[in-house]
Formats: C-alpha cells, sequence, structure tokens
C-alpha cells in the first residue's frame, strides 16, 4: 500500500492546496510531485515545520477523498510533468529570491506512522519466536550429549527473529548517521554473540522484541480510541431534487443548499439546517455528550451525528470539508504530530544521549581493562569481562524508556480527551493546561447558554415592530453570532421574510450594517445611539432588566429594539467555585453592558467583572494580566473573541457551535459547549504531567540505579536487559492508564 503511487491532478486538487497557501501565512509557496512523492514549501523566515507538516497533510488526504473541484481564487497556478503542481501565492519579482525552500514528508509516510500501532500483531510473532527457539537452544545446552552447534544454531534463529524489527529500523537510519535504540540493541547482541553469551543476546533480543509489541500495542489502543470518531465520518447522502424526489450520492457530491433527507437511525451527512420536520440527535460522537439533543425547524445539525427517531428534511449550510466532523477530525490528526515542549527537549536529549553513551561504554571498557587490569573478553571468577561489563552498561543506560515517558501520555491524554468532547491542538496545550492560574470568560455561550431568545419587540414610537423585526432578521442572515441565531429563529417562527441588504459589514464589536436600496440600515449596542444625534434621545430610554440583552434598529424614520434573554449556566457556580478553590482567579470579559453582565457575574461568582469591551478591549485586559505574572486561559466562542484567544497563554474555545475564528485560535476546544469540560480538560493536564514525572521518574532512576550497578560488575547481563525492558513496558502501561481515566465529575 505504501508503494502505490498517485497521480495529482492539479484541476481537482488546486482548490484544497490553495486553501492550505491562504490558511498558513508563513508559506510564501508549493510544490507538489505526486510521482515522485515529494513535497516542498517555501518560506521567508523561521516557522513551525510540524505544524506545517500535519496541516498539509490533512489538506491533501482530504483533497484526495473528496476530490474537491471548487475554484482557487488569489494563487497562481503552474502545471508540470506527470503529477507535478506549483502554487505561489501573489508576491513582487524579488521575493522568490528570499525563499527558503523545505522539504517536507510525503503524507503517506505521515500516515504510516499512524498506522504503526497495528505492528503489535507482528512483532508479537517475532517475540513469540524468539521465546521458542531461545528455550530450545537452551534445553539442547543442557544436554550434554548433544553438540554445542546445536544450541548455537537454535539461538541465531532466536536473535534474528528478536531482532528483525530492530534491523528493518536500523538499517534505515544508519545510511543517515542516526544511532538510535534499534542499533544500540543489536550492537550488544552481536557483542554478546562474539564473546559466547548466546543465552544473553538471544534474551536480550526476546525482551526487545517483546517490549517493542507491548509499546506499539499501547499506541494501537491510543490511536483506536481516536480513529473511531474518523471511522464515524458518513460516506454517502441523500438528497431530495426539486421535483421532490430523492437519489443517493457520496457525501462528497453534497453542495451547499442542496436538501439532505435523513431517515431516522441514519447519520446526518453534512452541517445542515432543519427544514423541514423534528427530531433529536446523538451527538456524542461530536460532543461527547449522552443526551438526545431536540432538533427542530431552524435548528443546525451536525455531520456523523445520528438522527434518533424523526424523518427530516435539511438544508446543506458548508461544505463537506468544513464540517464540524472534519475540523474536529483535522484538530486531533494535527494534534498527533506537534509535540509538548518538554517531548522536544527529550528527543534532542535523547540523541544526544544515545551519541554520549555509545562514547561512554568506549572510554569504560579501557578503563577496566588498562586502569582495572580486568581481562577484556574472558569472564573469569574474579568477576565479568570488561567486554561483558561495556555490554551491561550500553543496554541499561540505553534511553528507550526516557524517549517513550512522553509521547506515550500525550497520545493517551488526546485520545482521553477526543473520546470525552475535548479536543486538544497538540502536546504543549495538555501541559499549559496545568499551569493557568487566571481564567478569563466570555459571558454569551460560555457562562450563558448563549442560545438567546427574543423576548419582545419595541418600536419607537410603537406600531412598527414587524418592520423592524424583519430588518433586524434580513441584517442577521449573514451572522452566526448567538444574538443572530435567535433572532432569526424568531423571524422564522414569526413567518417573516427576508429583505435584500447590500453592502452588509461587521462593526467589531458594536453591531451589524447594511443598505436597503440607498437606505443605511444599523443594527447594535446603545452605544452606537449614545454616540451620534440621537445621543440625548436614548439617556430618557430606561434601560431593560439586567437579564435582558437589547438590540437597536436604525433605519431612517425607524428606531427600535429586540429584547432578548439568555439563560445562566447555573451549573457553572460549581465550577468556577472548584477553580477557587486551586487558586485560579475568574474574570469575565465581556461586550455586553455593565448591569447584564454583573448580574450573571453575582449569581456565579466571578471574581472579578469586565464589561462593554471591544475585541481590542479584552485583548488589553488579556495582556494587562499576563503582565502582570498571570498565566491567562481565555474561553470564548465568538468572532469577536478570536483575538483575545491569540493573546492568552492557552486559548480554549467553545466548539460545537464555536465560530470558525475562534476554533482557529484555540488550543483546547470544548466541544459540548459546556463550561464543565473546562475543568475536566484541566484535571485530565493535571494527571498528564504526573503520568509523564512518574514515567521520567521510573526511566532516569532505573537509569542510575542500573548505571552504578553495571559500572561497579554487580549485574549479569541478563539482569541489566530485564531492568531496561521492565522500565520500558512499565513506561507504557503507565501512560495507558490515562485511557481508562474516569471524568472527574464521575470521580
Amino acid at each position: 500500500m505504501g508503494s502505490e503511487k498517485k497521480h495529482i491532478k492539479p484541476a481537482s486538487w488546486a482548490a484544497g492546496l490553495a486553501r492550505f497557501l491562504h490558511e498558513n501565512a508563513s508559506v510564501e509557496a508549493l510544490r507538489v510531485d505526486s510521482e515522485h512523492r515529494s513535497v516542498s514549501i517555501a518560506t521567508l523566515g523561521p516557522v513551525d515545520l510540524e505544524v506545517l507538516q500535519a496541516s498539509l497533510a490533512e489538506t491533501i488526504r482530504l483533497i484526495d477523498s473528496q476530490a474537491e473541484t471548487s475554484k482557487a481564487v488569489g494563487v497562481t497556478i503552474e502545471a508540470g510533468e506527470g503529477g507535478a503542481i506549483h502554487l505561489q501565492k501573489p508576491t513582487c519579482l524579488t521575493a522568490p529570491i528570499l525563499w527558503h525552500w523545505r522539504d517536507l514528508n510525503w503524507p503517506d509516510a505521515v500516515e504510516a506512522e499512524e498506522e504503526t500501532g497495528e505492528e503489535w500483531r507482528l512483532l508479537g510473532l517475532l517475540a513469540g519466536g524468539c521465546a521458542v527457539l531461545g528455550l530450545s537452544g537452551f534445553m539442547v545446552s543442557t544436554v550434554a550429549a548433544a553438540p554445542t552447534w546445536v544450541s548455537v544454531l537454535f539461538y541465531i534463529g532466536a536473535m534474528i527473529a528478536g531482532g528483525w524489527d530492530a534491523f528493518e529500523d536500523a538499517k534505515v537510519g544508519l545510511p543517515r548517521g542516526e544511532l538510535d535504540i534499534h542499533f544500540l540493541m543489536l550492537a550488544v547482541a552481536v557483542g554478546a554473540a562474539l564473546i559466547g553469551a548466546w543465552a544473553e543476546g538471544a534474551l536480550l533480543l526476546f525482551l526487545f522484541s517483546f517490549s517493542g509489541a507491548l509499546e506499539h500495542y499501547a499506541l494501537y489502543r491510543t490511536r483506536r480510541e481516536i480513529n473511531s470518531l474518523f471511522d464515524a465520518a458518513p460516506k454517502s447522502a441523500t438528497i431530495r431534487n426539486a421535483a421532490g424526489g430523492e437519489r443517493e450520492v457520496t457525501v462528497s457530491a453534497v453542495n451547499v443548499g442542496d436538501v439532505v433527507v435523513v431517515k431516522p437511525g441514519a447519520q446526518f451527512p453534512v452541517d445542515a439546517e432543519v427544514i423541514k420536520g423534528k427530531s433529536a440527535a446523538d451527538e456524542s460522537n461530536l460532543t461527547g455528550e449522552a443526551n438526545p439533543v431536540p432538533k427542530f425547524i431552524g435548528d443546525s445539525v451536525f455531520s456523523g451525528t445520528i438522527n434518533l427517531w424523526g424523518s427530516v428534511d435539511a438544508r446543506t449550510l458548508r461544505p463537506v470539508a468544513e464540517s464540524a466532523l472534519q475540523k474536529v477530525i483535522r484538530l486531533i490528526r494535527e494534534a498527533q504530530h506537534l509535540k509538548a515542549p518538554s517531548q522536544r527537549f527529550t528527543d534532542k536529549f535523547g540523541t544526544r544521549y544515545t551519541v554520549g553513551i555509545l562514547a561512554l561504554t568506549a572510554v569504560m571498557f579501557f578503563v577496566w581493562w588498562l586502569g582495572f587490569g580486568i581481562a577484556p573478553f574472558a569472564n573469569t571468577e574474579a568477576g565479568f569481562s570488561a567486554f561483558y561489563r561495556a555490554m551491561t552498561l550500553l543496554v541499561v543506560a540505553s534511553p528507550c524508556a526516557l524517549v517513550l515517558s512522553i509521547p506515550s501520555a500525550i497520545l493517551a491524554a488526546i485520545a482521553w480527551g477526543a473520546r470525552h468532547g475535548i479536543l486538544f491542538r497538540g502536546g504543549a496545550a495538555i501541559e499549559k493546561m496545568a499551569e493557568v492560574n487566571l481564567v478569563a470568560l466570555d459571558k454569551t455561550g460560555t457562562l450563558t447558554t448563549g442560545e438567546m431568545e427574543v423576548d419582545s419587540v419595541e418600536s419607537f414610537p410603537p406600531g412598527r415592530e414587524r418592520d423592524a423585526a424583519e430588518l433586524a432578521y434580513s441584517l442577521e442572515s449573514h451572522g452566526s453570532h448567538p444574538i443572530g441565531r435567535a433572532i432569526k429563529k424568531y423571524a422564522k417562527a414569526q413567518g417573516l421574510k427576508p429583505r435584500v441588504i447590500d453592502d452588509f459589514q461587521a462593526m467589531s464589536g458594536k453591531g451589524v450594517q447594511g443598505r436597503e436600496g440607498e437606505t443605511l440600515c444599523v443594527l447594535g449596542r446603545r452605544e452606537l445611539l449614545a454616540e451620534g444625534p440621537l445621543a440625548e434621545w436614548i439617556k430618557g430610554v430606561p434601560e431593560p432588566a439586567p437579564e435582558f440583552s437589547e438590540n437597536w434598529i436604525l433605519k431612517d424614520d425607524l428606531i427600535a429594539r429586540i429584547l432578548l434573554k439568555d439563560q445562566i449556566r447555573t451549573e457553572s457556580r460549581p465550577i468556577l467555585e472548584k477553580l477557587k478553590a486551586m487558586s485560579v482567579r475568574t474574570v469575565m470579559l465581556t461586550g455586553d453592558r455593565r448591569g447584564a453582565a454583573e448580574s450573571v457575574g453575582r449569581e456565579l461568582g466571578i471574581e472579578e467583572v469586565r464589561s462593554g469591551l471591544t475585541p481590542d478591549g479584552k485583548v488589553e485586559a488579556i495582556i494587562e494580566y499576563s503582565n502582570d505574572g498571570y498565566k491567562v486561559a481565555m474561553v470564548g466562542d465568538g468572532v469577536n473573541d478570536a483575538p483575545s484567544l491569540a493573546a492568552a497563554y492557552v486559548s480554549v474555545a467553545m466548539g460545537a457551535r464555536g465560530s470558525d475564528a475562534a476554533l482557529e485560535q484555540s488550543e483546547v476546544v470544548l466541544m459540548q459547549d459546556r463550561i464543565e469540560n473546562y475543568l475536566a480538560a484541566t484535571d485530565l493536564s493535571y494527571r498528564a504531567r504526573s503520568i509523564i514525572r512518574q514515567n521520567l521518574t521510573i526511566a532516569l532512576g532505573t537509569v542510575l540505579l542500573m548505571v552504578a550497578a553495571a559500572i561497579f560488575g554487580w549485574i549479569p547481563l541478563s539482569v541489566g536487559v530485564f531492568a531496561h525492558e521492565g522500565s520500558t513496558v512499565v513506561v507504557c502501561l503507565n501512560s495507558l492508564r490515562l485511557l481508562f481515566a474516569k471524568p472527574w465529575t464521575d470521580s
């Protein structure tokens, strides 16, 4: 499968690759050649290659599986011979001179890494063969009449079986000058054979291959948890045509605006809006939420979730590649390739460490031989030979457990989070969550349910309430903010018709505006009136009760307001109290007016409330807290939260219904849209850090203890082998505990 070559068709791939260029500001150009299985990027300045590798690999997977054919805009495309394609952003003539071209791994290679968990079966068979042959050799060696060469043959067979996987890996790394643990184990086994320690060499490779099988099994279990979500992606959809008939198509053939028919028990194939019928959806595979979610006309349904009992028609809202499920899959796949800071350190440390141990072993051989007069190769009654001691030292000092201590825990944490509706975009987010000592929370959609309802419409003077509602509906038809959703839902329930609005613009943090014909129309906060010619008049209009939010509609001679009410997430109070008990400070950063914000803050026990903030104001608040020494986690869900999410130490998005901008800026996504999961994510971070520390203690402690014993010649090679491989197995099993941890709410 890995050797099969697939040619890229520029016409169908261009749009997806162009999207990759647009989404990655640091990338200037891209070259892909399927015939030679190569991919290169051109950049200006330093970049994070791990992030780009994961992002590009996922982009190519999606394009390949869905045959994307949308038009690529703003990118120059050149098709070369065979399957080659070159794309670049608009730029000046001299810029390409400064480009730094970098080669990335072909995506199939990345995918192969993800599938290595399946290797545990083959490694298990090889380890079993090694054990059988090794025991046969030992039994033959105990028979006095048996020739020595017979037992040696069995031992050689055992070493071939046990060292096969190590040899396959070492022969790839050696030509590139890479000396890893596989090379070390082979070197020790060969060294043991040279001095006649056949049994120890076979035992070493048996335990090495057996522990390797257990390691791959651990990865297999972890990735199986992750892949269960990928398997949920629907493959086909039923479309209702204009004549009312139905036809089945592949999901990739569904276009925005198509009406899909979803029967009871079937998956929703795309993100869509219910236009006929009612039902409930099982969204557990997407959000982790076990309870059915009611779906009525006007409600959104998400790709990959299950229609439980009613047949519904739903209009497609976005392309399948941009669905909620595909976003989640992209986030998880990218996360598996983004290393935590401590893991990057141990990677570098491990490489240098391996070279250092080789040098130390060579030095100690001569110290024992020439310095202490120990026999170089033959064991004597006085003790082990210098070479035997060197082989033992090489085994016990090898960094196998150390190298696995962090990535095994990080991957298990990512899998647990994905299963419980918490997505981490890489290991760094998992480590950083435990360091947060201040949580800044948006109000709408975070501390409140975010599903606001229109309570009433008031016009000044009375009588034009319907006109005001239609105008608000028309202006909000482009938006996805909770207020916009509430207005659209109210308008559809009242049977209102949208008007034609041109020149639609969002006024950052204040509202939206557009033109009906030549007339300017505005929908926004009270501050819009307080800053204009109606400043004196608005002072005479009392503000609504704190539990209500208001949005004003202005057009020519029309002045009106819509009063909306949001439900406070009362279940958030114990969460905030627990954070306070953990010495984590809580603050609310909201654009809502002071009365409404303080009312929510009092009810939930928020320590500090900052209201009336623009997006820039939220960023300034985050920076202020950071300058005061806090490590800030920002929790939000809207477009206006994206800048503050980017400014925070850890960015957390309320995911399933959060805006694309918020999701793109977030490091942690809470798919249930429930603040309770923030505490679950924090708890998981603490657990993961604890497991990592335990793993490092086990790995380094074993190395230090065994190295000391090996230097003084206190242990035979077999004991060193058991200690080395045993610590590796313990580290993997310890990390697997994260997979079976209960959510904090159940503990």
